[in-house]
């Protein structure tokens, strides 16, 4: 019986393969993969946020970070599992993951997200912004830095 990992892989490749103009040949399945998880977990950080800010009443810094956090937490374990099929030790690619999301989390969280939002720009659509912009780091990063494959396994 085939695993979740495994469908949810052959769904990815059986959707692009779909794709027009020969594009299949240039999006990997993985980006589709990564596409829906933080799609997904990117609904909770913003349900999260919200909850945090509108209703508990907490500052708009301290709202994007605990929802960032959780979200993040739950982006690693999906993507690990489900799209990148990992089976290398955890704990080295979760302080490498670790080191990735504080840079992505500076850079476009607080930096493009706050920002925005000290701008004037209604802290959502700020929040929709940054996750534009960190959506392609955080793949890049996760394809090639966390989770990439050693040339042993890749052949």
């Amino acid at each position: 019986m085939d695993s979740a990992p495994d469908r949810f892989t052959r769904w990815c490749e059986a959707v692009v393969a779909l794709l027009p103009w020969g594009l299949d040949r240039y999006l990997p399945a993985t980006f589709l993969g990564f596409a829906l998880i933080n799609t997904f977990t990117f609904g909770v950080d913003l349900v999260l946020l919200t909850v945090l800010h509108s209703v508990a009443g907490l500052p708009v810094w301290l709202s994007i970070t605990v929802a960032y956090v959780v979200a993040f937490g739950l982006s690693f374990v999906l993507n690990r599992f489900f799209n990148f099929h990992s089976h290398a030790p955890v704990g080295r690619q979760a302080a490498i993951y670790a080191v990735v999301v504080l840079v992505n989390y500076l850079a476009f969280i607080l930096g493009v997200g706050s920002g925005l939002t000290a701008l004037g720009l209604e802290y959502h659509l700020a929040r929709l912004v940054a996750g534009a912009c960190e959506g392609v780091y955080m793949y890049c990063a996760l394809r090639w830095i966390v989770f990439r494959r050693s040339p042993v396994a890749a052949r």
